[in-house]
């Protein structure tokens, strides 16, 4: 047996600091043991071992917890309640070519969200219409006047995304003037919803377990059974019309969920595993170029996201015209996008100094 994971005296095999005093190690008897376990089962150190046994991390799902996979850790998304319902409405949107509106908030989350969800729309050749709001003008969540605007430019379908479980007066708006209202969200919830169609894995009634997901974690779970109804059950898809590729937008996600401060654990190592290794290959102009023009060297990382790419997405939310983070992360056009992230760069730099004053 090591001592190291043995003595609960010493930290790996160390009694005392530099300053003779001694080390105290953070885990109790059952953490010693788990971590020993952890150890025999999968080979790893004593510093890893502990450090996870730390994060409650069992022999059971170490191996997941340090090479996450979405084909192991990818849910049903019906295990969401008022999933069936939602995958039901958007695919009918999407098979009759009806226009959707899609209502984002204005953090990275969900810019990210609206965005994948406008790639995806735009993929099937559905018209899709984002409006994401003024923080100071319109405030948090839907409004009367922006649903009103919806309807007017033919929307059916209202889609909220990082907002509307609150938004009991605005959604009986969308319902008064035509549209259907579906809420995408993941903030905690109040005991009596919106009438909606609410997927939201912090609704009192979800059972789901998923409540450490953002946003866009919610839609990609939402474009699964989506893209499972209309393949499976409808022959949606075709030769002429082929299938939307979405783990391509699961760059996105990652992006959200570590600059949502999201917990990395469960599925969510999964998305962000997967979404860096998607965005080393430099595929989606919009965060190739922001992350160029941010210094970003090498590999992208979570301290890249949070802390180099989500701050200046988040500046066009804070103090400048919140939709640009959104359109930035659903550009094909190189010049455009350069353009953007430009001006996002721009507006970060003055929301740093005006943070200084």
């Amino acid at each position: 047996m090591n001592e190291s994971l043995s003595a609960a005296r010493a930290f790996l095999g160390v009694e005392h600091s530099v300053l003779g005093r001694p080390w105290r190690g953070r885990l109790d008897a059952l953490g010693e043991a788990r971590a020993l376990a952890i150890a025999q089962v999968h080979g790893t150190g004593d510093l890893l071992s502990r450090v996870l046994a730390g994060r409650g991390v069992t022999p059971g799902n170490a191996q997941d917890y340090l090479e996450p996979t979405l084909q192991k850790l990818l849910p049903d998304p019906y295990c969401l309640k008022d999933m069936e319902a939602a995958a039901k409405r958007i695919a009918g949107a999407i098979e009759r070519g009806e226009t959707v509106a899609v209502f984002g908030d204005y953090d990275v989350d969900g810019a990210a969200a609206s965005a994948l969800l406008h790639d995806y729309f735009r993929a099937c050749g559905t018209p899709c219409l984002i409006h994401i709001p003024d923080r100071i003008l319109e405030g948090y969540g839907p409004n009367a006047e922006a649903i009103q605007n919806f309807a007017r430019e033919g929307a059916k379908l209202l889609v909220t995304v990082d907002c509307g479980t609150m938004s009991h007066a605005p959604l009986t708006e969308a319902a008064r003037v035509g549209l259907d209202p579906i809420v995408l969200d993941h903030h905690q919830a109040p005991e009596v919803l919106p009438e909606a169609i609410v997927v939201n894995p912090n609704r009192q009634d979800d059972l789901s377990g998923l409540g450490y997901l953002c946003a866009a974690g919610v839609v990609f779970m939402t474009l699964v059974a989506v893209q499972r109804r209309l393949s499976r059950e409808r022959g949606f898809f075709s030769a002429s019309r082929p299938m939307p590729d979405l783990l391509a937008g699961l760059d996105l996600v990652a992006l959200a969920t570590v600059a949502d401060v999201a917990p990395l654990t469960g599925l969510n190592r999964a998305f962000v595993a997967k979404g860096l290794a998607l965005m080393r290959a430099r595929g989606r102009p919009g965060l190739r170029i922001l992350g160029d023009i941010a210094g970003i060297a090498g590999p992208p990382t979570p301290y890249h996201l949070g802390f180099l790419i989500g701050p200046r997405i988040n500046a066009g939310g804070r103090i400048g015209d919140a939709a640009l983070g959104t359109r930035l992360l659903s550009l094909t056009d190189l010049v455009e996008a350069r353009r953007i992230a430009e001006a996002l760069d721009r507006l970060n730099r003055e929301r740093r100094e005006l943070e200084r004053a």
